[in-house]
């Protein structure tokens, strides 16, 4: 791994994590090169900046879940090819049921070149710390759809309340958002602006 690149997990004492894109649950439907191990990888900077944010999140009754961190280049480019197969159907209904595949990249749910890839941009939910249970956000994670935006219609108030919650918590804690995805959020005094690298995740 590339120097000041760390696991999450023993840098953010207690955070909860689920990498989904080293897994079959996404919208590629099976894992994604460049995720060979389940465990989320991002920069020192981002680690101290979620330990912060998981912080704040407690004191509201919250944890963090962490969907996505750094992303290998190969990774993206894995997603570009799949987005000119032809359409089996299997992921449409849950991930992007009113665009086409080819259509994510110029509607700007998937980049061609992802902040991901610079190491300090996450992916993430909210859960119940009481519970565990995650909190209701209006749409899960990668639904490629107008109601992932923030500030969409159609959701309930406390799904609209706890999208607020997550953006008040991550922009406190030196976060910027992303108006496409209530999700997607970006270090804003990341180490490596203008860097995307391609090692493995193992």
């Amino acid at each position: 791994m590339k120097d000041d690149f760390v696991f999450l997990d023993e840098f953010v004492p207690g955070i909860r994590w689920d990498a989904k894109y080293a897994t079959w649950d996404n919208f590629t439907g099976k894992p994604v090169d460049g995720y060979a191990a389940n465990r989320i990888v991002g920069t020192k900077a981002l680690c101290a900046a979620l330990e912060n944010a998981q912080e704040e999140a407690a004191s509201r009754g919250f944890g963090l879940l962490i969907w996505d961190g750094y992303r290998p280049q190969r990774a993206v480019d894995c997603f570009l090819r799949w987005a000119q197969q032809p359409e089996d159907g299997r992921t449409k209904p849950r991930h992007y049921p009113n665009i086409e595949r080819a259509e994510m990249f110029e509607q700007g749910y998937v980049a061609t070149k992802s902040g991901h890839s610079r190491g300090s941009t996450v992916d993430l939910a909210l859960y119940h710390l009481a519970t565990g249970e995650l909190a209701p956000m209006g749409g899960d994670h990668d639904l490629m759809d107008s109601v992932s935006h923030h500030g969409a219609p159609g959701i309930t108030q406390v799904e609209a309340e706890n999208r607020q919650h997550l953006c008040s918590i991550m922009e406190i804690c030196g976060f910027s958002s992303y108006d496409r995805e209530w999700w997607h959020y970006t270090l804003k005094d990341e180490p490596y602006p203008d860097t995307y690298f391609d090692f493995p995740i193992t």
